[in-house]
């Protein structure tokens, strides 16, 4: 996306508005210190929050912003904000390409690049996800649903339903934040993703276990393949 037109009011009414509430969030982002969520930044705009969700990724898509994590005083998962990219248009360039090294660093030199990147995986899913009260347990639709909120969060566009088995759930990923680097180095990030949803669980005590992420199964789509256990629904 060329971001300097992402700015430029256009021609029509709709497009001239368009184009001001990019800018104006964006200067919102900007003089920000931290990063922003969408409920601030449409109360500040006067914004629905789905129209801002769609300037938002907009501005992620164009490298002018990027999701970061919320700063908060209580325990628990982070919240998705969003902020300014000091480097400007190239930025999301720079991290694919930071990622795509990071990749490859450990494909090649980890004698099981897999297993290390799902263990990295599990250790940032038990960071972000949000661990229950003592003494609650969650039901398996609660864990899926809670872990379908974490995976959105990251990036993804993920859509979960029930599978064809009693107790069988099916992950829908699609959107993933690192598909360019995925496709050249699957066996590291899916890895990673498969860790990241495993390490979730674990930590919100869920009686459901993530079985595999089939990746690809379409242009775009990976699944992952959900079990509910102890006779959790």
């Amino acid at each position: 996306m060329d971001a300097e037109r992402l700015l430029v009011p256009e021609a029509s009414e709709e497009g001239r508005s368009r184009g001001g509430s990019r800018a104006a969030i964006l200067d919102m982002l900007r003089a920000a210190g931290d990063p922003l969520g969408i409920r601030e930044i449409a109360r500040r705009t006067g914004l629905h929050q789905n129209t801002a969700r769609f300037h938002l990724e907009a501005l992620v898509a164009s490298g002018l912003a990027a999701r970061a994590a919320e700063d908060r005083e209580t325990p628990g998962r982070p919240r998705i904000g969003y902020r300014a990219v000091a480097f400007g248009p190239g930025g999301g360039r720079q991290y694919r390409l930071l990622s795509l090294m990071l990749a490859s660093l450990i494909a090649g030199t980890m004698p099981e690049p897999a297993a290390a990147a799902e263990a990295a995986g599990r250790e940032w899913g038990a960071y972000l996800a949000e661990k229950p009260p003592p003494f609650q347990r969650l039901s398996a639709e609660e864990a899926v649903a809670k872990l379908t909120g974490i995976m959105r969060e990251l990036g993804f566009e993920p859509h979960a339903a029930a599978g064809a088995d009693a107790g069988q759930y099916r992950l829908q990923l699609r959107q993933c934040p690192f598909l360019e680097v995925a496709r050249e180095h699957r066996d590291v990030i899916c890895a990673l993703h498969l860790g990241l949803m495993r390490g979730a669980l674990d930590l919100m005590r869920a009686p459901v276990t993530a079985d595999e992420l089939a990746p690809f199964v379409e242009p775009g789509l990976c699944v992952a393949g959900l079990t509910a256990h102890d006779g959790a629904q």
